[in-house]
């Protein structure tokens, strides 16, 4: 993933219209815990690409599946449990690799891991990507 995926980019209002929500949502998932952008030092709101990725899980998890928002912060919890998983499951699978022996090994690993993705897709987390193309980021600074 890249580094700058982590970086806070956005004012809460193009934040809120990069996901399609008004900025109070989003004030009020961050007072629910489900979301912590990081503040500047006058205490303005910046989110990451990250922070977008993971407000559209929530919008994902809230509109379309009905989830109240203990169920997301569930959910939410879910997800990052099963991200670390595949990961673990991943790096199993390199090591398997490496050992002749084990190439039933390496093919149960990448069913694992597929059984992780679609798990993860039904949580509505989907691969991390930026939220909006980077020339894309340049206009709305531009606009700012």
């Amino acid at each position: 993933m890249p580094a700058r995926f982590s970086e806070p980019l956005f004012v809460i209002s193009v934040a809120a219209r990069l996901v399609e929500m008004h900025p109070q949502t989003l004030r009020k998932y961050e007072r629910e815990g489900l979301i912590a952008p990081s503040r500047t030092q006058g205490n303005l709101r910046l989110y990451s690409d990250r922070d977008i990725e993971r407000l559209r899980q929530v919008k994902y998890l809230v509109e379309d599946r009905g989830l109240n928002l203990a169920g997301v912060q569930m959910a939410l919890d879910l997800t990052r449990r099963i991200r670390e998983m595949r990961l673990a499951t991943e790096q199993l699978k390199r090591d398997a690799a490496r050992i002749p022996t084990a190439v039933g090994a390496t093919d149960a690993f990448g069913a694992l891991g597929d059984e992780l993705n679609a798990v993860l897709l039904s949580l509505g987390f989907l691969a991390e990507q930026p939220a909006v193309p980077t020339r894309a980021k340049d206009e709305l600074r531009s606009s700012s």
